[in-house]
């Protein structure tokens, strides 16, 4: 079956080069790309009206919650919010239960995946077993069972010898660690600690939290090696030596998340529950640092970090209310709206930051919009303006710290293997 995209804006993030004009589709493989292309009678044919392709968007940070928490997401409403987001990979994170530490776990969210998923799902392996900390979990049966990196997300491995030894084995598989990097002794509250946190009366997580721990974690990638990848930054100092570190030459990338570079810690003011989130919303000198990573560089990927919950755990109480937000379906709306429209940012090189960005640090082939490439694509149209409906996910998490809010700049298609998984 043939699929041909006509007058559309080209954008191949990979080759670095922008064109007008057509994509033609056979099956799953991109066959032509160029001017006039035509296809055969029984074709799908689409008119994009200039609007852009890019290669497929990759989020290398989301939550599917399967196994142990399918009343909040599962594989199946999962995949298909990241397509209606935008996204043909996502990387599933391994803060399950069970953890995902071992072969047969690993294989049944890869099977779940080719089942019920609409989209190519990688999962991400526990550094530790049980995510405890405490001893390293088998990096060479994990990868071979499918597994593309490593993290105990959610939780910090707090013992540095532990994660010393983490890097170490790491490398002999060539798996990136993405940590976590957060202070427990020092955290322990429910938003950033500040002004807001002190006219609330809520606890506030330091900034120093995740500083501390991102500057351990960059001296033990110094000393083994190792690729180290700082999930969902959130602080200026920790851009600072994510920026320092690169000079170096370490292997270090890290990644942000949408609300990190567009929304502050005054958001928490009237107590809704979508924005409480860890790392926490923070304070407007830390906002305008992520800006600045993400805008040079220093920042490879934003990653939505996709936490979808149940209302049971969001309609209570700000202090005991579950962190985090569904970020799939507005990650790319946002980042359009804040990046391209308010900051001005290159499109190429905001779309790099959802495609070759994310693609280097996980060590993918990607092949961008060639003939015989996969055919992967998103398709954007940068001026539409739509209001942020949470009603209206397909996720099974409804909390969203833009519900209300008008962005400009949306995704309108995906195209997974040459089919077309989503559409507005």
């Amino acid at each position: 079956m043939q699929l041909l995209l006509k007058n559309a804006r080209i954008i191949d993030t990979v080759a670095g080069a922008e064109q007008k004009g057509d994509i033609l589709i056979n099956n799953d493989k991109i066959q032509a790309v160029g001017q006039g292309l035509e296809a055969e009678t029984d074709a799908k044919v689409i008119d994009l009206e200039g609007r852009i392709v890019a290669p497929g968007f990759i989020d290398m940070h989301v939550h599917l919650r399967e196994p142990g928490f399918e009343y909040k997401e599962t594989i199946a409403p999962g995949t298909k919010a990241a397509a209606a987001g935008g996204f043909t990979t996502v990387v599933a994170m391994p803060n399950t239960s069970p953890a995902l530490d071992n072969e047969t776990a690993i294989e049944y969210v890869m099977s779940k995946a080719h089942k019920e998923g609409v989209i190519e799902v990688l999962p991400c392996a526990a550094i530790t077993k049980g995510r405890k900390g405490t001893e390293i979990a088998e990096y060479g049966i994990l990868k071979s069972a499918g597994a593309v990196a490593l993290s105990d997300d959610g939780d910090t491995v707090t013992n540095p010898e532990v994660m010393r030894r983490a890097m170490e084995y790491s490398l002999l598989f060539d798996l990136p660690i993405l940590a976590h990097s957060e202070d427990m002794d020092l955290s322990g509250g429910s938003m950033h600690e500040g002004y807001y946190s002190t006219t609330l009366g809520l606890k506030g997580i330091p900034s120093l939290a995740e500083d501390v721990m991102v500057a351990r974690d960059i001296v033990l990638a110094e000393y083994t090696g190792a690729r180290l990848h700082i999930a969902h930054i959130s602080t200026a100092g920790a851009v600072e030596m994510v920026r320092a570190a690169k000079k170096k030459g370490l292997k270090v990338t890290a990644e942000a998340a949408p609300h990190h570079f567009s929304l502050t810690d005054a958001e928490v003011v009237g107590y809704n529950t979508s924005t409480k989130v860890n790392p926490p919303l923070r304070s407007q000198e830390h906002v305008e640092a992520i800006l600045a990573g993400v805008l040079d560089g220093t920042i490879d990927a934003i990653a939505c970090d996709h936490a979808p919950h149940a209302s049971v755990d969001k309609n209570v109480e700000y202090e005991y209310a579950a962190f985090g937000i569904s970020g799939i379906e507005t990650s790319v709306a946002v980042s359009l709206h804040y990046l391209y429209h308010e900051k001005q940012m290159p499109l190429m090189e905001l779309l790099r930051r959802f495609t070759t960005g994310p693609a280097a640090i996980l060590g993918m082939k990607y092949e961008g919009l060639v003939p015989g490439a996969v055919a992967n694509l998103t398709v954007l149209d940068t001026e539409l303006i739509k209001e942020v409906d949470v009603k209206s996910f397909v996720s099974k998490g409804k909390n969203s710290p833009y519900h209300g809010k008008e962005l400009k700049g949306w995704p309108v298609m995906t195209v997974y293997k040459g089919q077309v998984v989503h559409s507005l």
